[in-house]
């Protein structure tokens, strides 16, 4: 309330300001080649409430509600009796300063207040003059609000990626959580003396995944290190049925990426994977150089695998999206035999 009714004040302070400069100026103009400064004050005080009525009359009703509306037609219509109106009115000044300020002697008035064509002239400058500083004002007002609304938009979208991106992360949970609380079960069970170690390499896992996920990156080093864990822990539940070949040529152990940017895809190849000769055989390639990352993954393929298996390839594809948009390529090839994704990000991601 405070801070609208200093702006008020201020709107005020300014108008003010202005018309006691237009007045001013009306003084100083008639004052040429005149000595009756009395005529000169009272004539640019008759002369003045016109100029302003004609000015805001402009302003607040011609420009908004037809010009800037693009009614061109109408705003060229009552600009016209507008002009009218407010030159008959200027007659009528001119000719009650003749009867009252002169007494009728014309030649007792200020040569300049004589020339009407001058006097048109002069007030038709202030509105125009007035008329181009509204312009201008609604201009910066429209992209100041352009630019808010398009921030706001920007800050709603961002927000909404985000909770996309969330939701997206929450799907991949539970698989991970599940495929490894069995491996554990089953060890239980069998009171196998690996057991504490499963859990140690499971409670790294889960920490990375119900905490670190939230983190907008982490190294790469550390992404690689709970792939391992979570390879060991299926090698540990498929024991002599699993063949993993991880091959690793990393140049910069810190180059961050988001959490369980990769995890998935191993997931997914773990549990969609085809036995073959009662083997599951899994081929995993990363290289990092250069801050270029590739990633490949190759597994025997489920006559059921397909882009949209387990947490769905087609959930990371969009977690990609949000994340790298235009600098990734997600590629797939599937034959009768093989299942293969090839990942490719372009440019290093960049830390908040």
């Amino acid at each position: 309330m405070k801070i609208l009714a200093n702006k008020l004040y201020s709107s005020i302070f300014g108008h003010l300001l202005f018309w006691i400069a237009v007045y001013l100026f009306y003084v100083y103009f008639f004052s040429y080649n005149a000595s009756d400064t009395n005529y000169i004050v009272w004539f640019s005080g008759f002369l003045l409430p016109i100029t302003m009525l004609t000015t805001y009359f402009v302003i607040y009703f011609l420009i908004p509600k037809y010009l800037i509306l693009k009614k061109y037609f109408k705003f060229a219509l009552y600009s016209l009796y507008t002009l009218i109106i407010s030159a008959y009115l200027i007659i009528l000044s001119i000719y009650f300063s003749l009867i009252f300020l002169s007494n009728l002697n014309i030649g007792a008035m200020p040569p300049m207040s004589k020339n009407y064509i001058f006097i048109l002239i002069l007030v038709y400058l202030i509105v125009f003059f007035s008329s181009t500083l509204k312009l201008f004002q609604i201009q910066f007002q429209t992209t100041s609000e352009h630019e808010k609304l398009k921030s706001e938009m920007l800050e709603k979208s961002l927000h909404f990626k985000e909770q996309e991106m969330n939701y997206l992360k929450k799907q991949i949970h539970p698989h991970f959580m599940f495929n490894a609380l069995n491996v554990i079960y089953g060890f239980a069970l069998k009171q196998d003396l690996k057991t504490p170690e499963i859990i140690l390499k499971f409670s790294d896992l889960l920490d990375y995944i119900l905490y670190q996920v939230d983190q907008k990156e982490v190294s790469i080093e550390k992404e690689i290190r709970h792939i391992e864990n979570y390879i060991f822990l299926e090698k540990m539940r498929f024991q002599e049925q699993l063949e993993v070949r991880f091959e690793k040529e990393i140049e910069n152990p810190d180059f961050p990426i988001p959490p369980m940017l990769l995890l998935p895809f191993i997931e997914n190849s773990f549990k969609h994977g085809k036995f073959v000769n009662g083997i599951l055989n899994i081929e995993i390639f990363l290289k990092l150089k250069e801050n270029k990352l590739s990633f490949q993954i190759r597994n025997n393929r489920n006559v059921i695998q397909n882009e949209t298996t387990g947490i769905g390839l087609q959930n990371i594809e969009k977690r990609l999206e949000l994340l790298y948009p235009k600098q990734h390529s997600l590629d797939i090839f599937k034959n009768e035999n093989i299942f293969e994704v090839n990942l490719n990000l372009k440019t290093i991601y960049e830390k908040a």
